[in-house]
């Protein structure tokens, strides 16, 4: 049986996949509900500083986009950080840890970015012998507009700063989560890492309005016939999130930061993706507000599976595995060549792969033969786009097949050349390097 226990910066937990900061992890109540489905860690709700708790509306706090089949891909949160007690949730997440020894607990925390406001709030969260702190550097609303949140996360200048503070008065864990809402997140990363972080987590949510009430004129959700942008969330987010995580993992300054991953993981397989592109565990909101607490059964389950199977004994096997084949586009190679294949026993005869072609790539895949209605790729067209692939309604019945070398491609003319060649060398590019004789 695999092993997928984890150790993420010291952070011990009995699997990779932890509650992220948010609803699911307000109180006590939550998150031993979540223990006992099996979760291996919560980050705990951001806290704020000791005085009058943040108030949040009484009203709607999520807006949603849904699949044809009313499935949730994405939600857009307006609420705040947590609106409980400081005290009040600092005895729970005490009480919490030492009831739950083996889970992991980490704390969230925003408070403004003053060092002193740093200072006062960091023993008090050590005295509940939580496991790490969280630094909340990404909600991209309502705490933003106080100077907090992504104000932050979008000055790199203010992330290695407050790094700093906390490194130099805390003996917990540090790990610094990343807004996504900025041009290139290897420079917020790379601050975080200069202050003396100890991981980064990302992506935090998403800035967004998901829609617009037609009869009222006004965003959803509604406050009173007004509306707000809000955090994007959900399975939507997720190949933002990975490429952004990818992205850190294959920097030449952040390669090795410690990363968990976090944004739209829904299964045991988008855990597995985001740990190959190199998260050291995973951090689930969506998915458990969407499906309850229990859905971590099938991704333990599965994740296990999935690693028996291939002869993966630990999720060291599995972390950063796919993060050297993650490269520029000026680097893929240029002489590989594939064409689509249809298989004609499994092809439904719906003719999506047609007019999608057809409309708006390459004319290459015919509708009718010999009089009959036939889909079949006309590999002289093909340029290999695999748009057809993915408007196929049947899995599998259209792939994507590789020219061997020598073959002549009926596209070009030429035959497929052994040579690796890229955009940085080809003789079309004015910026191409020519190699010293």
């Amino acid at each position: 049986m695999a092993d997928i226990r984890n150790n993420f910066v010291g952070i011990k937990s009995p699997n990779p996949f932890w509650l992220a900061s948010a609803p699911p992890t307000d109180k006590a109540y939550n998150v031993i509900r979540a223990f006992k489905a099996g979760w291996g860690g919560v980050v705990w709700k951001t806290l704020g500083e000791e005085g009058p708790p943040v108030v949040n509306v009484n009203g709607p706090r999520y807006g949603a986009i849904w699949g044809a089949d009313r499935r949730l891909l994405g939600l857009n949160n307006i609420e705040l950080i947590t609106d409980r007690d400081l005290q009040v949730n600092l005895r729970e997440i005490k009480q919490v840890k030492k009831d739950w020894p083996d889970r992991a607990i980490v704390v969230s925390l925003m408070v403004p970015c003053v060092e002193e406001s740093w200072k006062a709030i960091l023993p008090v969260v050590e005295e509940t012998e939580a496991d790490g702190i969280e630094l909340n550097f990404g909600c991209p609303h309502g705490m933003s507009e106080r100077g907090m949140g992504a104000a932050v996360g979008q000055v790199p200048e203010y992330i290695e700063m407050v790094v700093r503070w906390c490194k130099a008065n805390t003996r917990m864990p540090v790990i610094t989560k990343l807004t996504p809402n900025i041009t290139d997140v290897r420079k917020p990363a790379r601050a975080a890492l200069a202050g003396g972080t100890d991981a980064v987590s990302l992506i935090n949510t998403i800035n967004s309005i998901t829609g617009v009430n037609l009869d009222s004129f006004a965003p959803e959700p509604t406050i009173d016939g007004k509306g707000s942008h809000g955090g994007y969330c959900g399975p939507a987010v997720k190949p933002i999130a990975m490429n952004m995580v990818a992205e850190i993992a294959r920097d030449h300054e952040t390669r090795g930061l410690p990363i968990s991953g976090i944004g739209g993981i829904t299964t045991w397989r988008d855990a597995a993706e985001f740990m190959a592109l190199g998260a050291g565990n995973v951090q689930v909101c969506t998915a458990a507000m969407t499906y309850g607490f229990k859905i971590v059964h099938e991704m333990i389950a599965g994740l296990e599976n999935w690693m028996d199977e291939k002869g993966h004994a630990s999720l060291d096997d599995i972390i950063g595995r796919a993060t050297p084949n993650v490269t520029d586009w000026q680097y893929l190679n240029l002489n590989y060549v594939a064409k689509a294949h249809i298989d004609q026993e499994a092809c439904i005869k719906c003719g999506l792969c047609h007019i999608a072609c057809e409309d708006t790539s390459h004319q290459a895949i015919t509708s009718m033969v010999d009089g009959v209605r036939h889909f079949e790729v006309i590999e002289a067209e093909c340029v290999g786009c695999n748009l057809c692939v993915n408007v196929c309604p049947v899995e599998n019945c259209i792939t994507m097949e590789p020219l061997a070398v020598g073959v002549m491609d009926q596209r070009t003319g030429k035959p497929v050349s052994p040579i690796y060649a890229n955009w940085t060398t080809h003789p079309n590019n004015p910026m191409a390097k020519v190699a010293a004789e």
